[in-house]
Parts: C-alpha cells; sequence; structure tokens
C-alpha cells in the first residue's frame, strides 16, 4: 500500500535539487547485521565495547583482529537488502548526489554506492599504525594483517571508542549537507552525534528532511516527512513513485 506521506516524500525527492542520505543502524538490521550491543555484545565473554578501543588494541591486537576476523565472516553472510540497492540505484540514476553511513558494515558499497562517507569508518577497511598506508580487505582478516610499505601492524580503519572522528571526512560531509535542498534520513534512531544534527544542517539553510524510519525519532518534529515502516520496503515503493512521476 501506498500511503500519502510516501506520495508526498516521492515529490520532494522528484523535485530536488541536490540531495543527500543519511543512513544508520536500521539499515543494516534488516539485513540481519549484528548491532554487537545489548544482547549480542558478548564475544567469548568479552564485552564487545571493550574491544573497540585503541588501548585494547595496544594490549592485544591478536585479540582485537580475532574479534573483527569474527565480525567480517558474519557481515560477509549477510545479504543486501533492498534499502541498499535502491539507494545504490539513486546514485546511479543522478537522484541522490551523496550518502553518508554511520554503518561499518561496507554493505553500501557492496551495493554499487560510490559517493559514500563513512563517517564512523569501514569494518573492512585498514590502516597503518605507523605509516599513512591504508587498504581494504576482500575477506575476513587472517591473523594480524601486516603493512606492505613498512611492515608494521595495520588496524581496522574504523572510529574506536575515545577516538575523534576523521577531520578529513568531516570536513566533506559538511560540504555535502551544505550543497543539498534535501536530506533523507534512512533508519537512524537520530541518538548518535554529531550525525543525528546532519540533517538540521540542511534544514537550517532552507533545506528539507525525509524521515524513513520503523519509529519515531527525535528528530521526526523537525522532519518534513516521516514515513513509518521498515525502510526495505519503503524505498522500493517510492521509487516506483519516482518512476510516475519522470
Amino acid at each position: 500500500m501506498v500511503s500519502e506521506t510516501m506520495k508526498e516524500a516521492a515529490k520532494i525527492i522528484s523535485d530536488a535539487e541536490y540531495m543527500v542520505a543519511l543512513t544508520g543502524a536500521g539499515v543494516s538490521r534488516e539485513s540481519n547485521v549484528p548491532t554487537f550491543r545489548g544482547a549480542d555484545g558478548l564475544w567469548r565473554n568479552y564485552d564487545a565495547m571493550e574491544l573497540a578501543t585503541p588501548h585494547a588494541f595496544a594490549r592485544n591486537p591478536k585479540l582485537v583482529w580475532e574479534w573483527y576476523t569474527w565480525r567480517q565472516g558474519l557481515i560477509a553472510e549477510c545479504e543486501l537488502n533492498p534499502a541498499h540497492t535502491t539507494i545504490a540505484d539513486w546514485e546511479a540514476n543522478g537522484v541522490l548526489n551523496h550518502l553518508i553511513t554511520q554503518n561499518v558494515d561496507g554493505l553500501h558499497r557492496r551495493a554499487g554506492s560510490e559517493n559514500v562517507l563513512e563517517v564512523h569508518g569501514d569494518l573492512w577497511a585498514t590502516k597503518c599504525i605507523s605509516c599513512d598506508y591504508q587498504g581494504r580487505l576482500d575477506s575476513p582478516a587472517e591473523g594480524i594483517p601486516i603493512c606492505p610499505e613498512c611492515n608494521n601492524m595495520l588496524r581496522p580503519d574504523v572510529v574506536w571508542f575515545g577516538e575523534s572522528l576523521d577531520s578529513r571526512i568531516m570536513t566533506r560531509v559538511h560540504e555535502e549537507l551544505a550543497s543539498a535542498d534535501v536530506c533523507l534520513v534512512i533508519g537512524t534512531s537520530a541518538l548518535v552525534q554529531p550525525a543525528a544534527s546532519f540533517p538540521l544542517v540542511v534544514k537550517h539553510s532552507g533545506g528539507k528532511i525525509l524521515e524513513f524510519n520503523v519509529e519515531r525519532t527525535p528528530l521526526t518534529p523537525a522532519s518534513d516527512v516521516h514515513v513509518s515502516g521498515k525502510v526495505g520496503e519503503i524505498l522500493p515503493k517510492i521509487d516506483k513513485l519516482l518512476t510516475n512521476l519522470s
């Protein structure tokens, strides 16, 4: 069933001059990606949130990499959902200009999205602890990956607890937000800062916020349109409406 809010959202998307999207855990959840918090937060009796720190890596890099290898193995088995593929199609067709994501699972890239800014990093990306080398794994890591340039250890290129977000990525994020007249907010709880405030940058510049989520969030009152439901079901329906509008 297509609701009036879906039709309203499709019209705004169709009229957008420069559109960005912000995605969160809700998109990954529909592909059964574990959150590693709450009930999923224990691995071999270790608290996952204690492993995702610079201190944990410095103390026991082998243990931290074993945890990330396990996570990569789980995610490798996860299937893309229609939200991932619709977002990628919108970019390919020029509907969506840039994607900003809080997710680290790499599923947006697997789906074909290319203009992606991963504010919390990427579980499959690596960086050297000594030099400027950055790489990417095609399969789960085996042992501790070694830098091909200086032979030191590589670490997961994700933002750990106690670390700041990458200033280069954040600069690009704000450039995209400054250019946008529409921001899609897809499957995010709008609780984690600073990402929760990204859509408000667009709003304060006179743009519009379209929120798609299974429930209301702190961002809902500021949204021009809120469509309630699973994003993997909502986005394909809106895509069909866009086809009719074109």
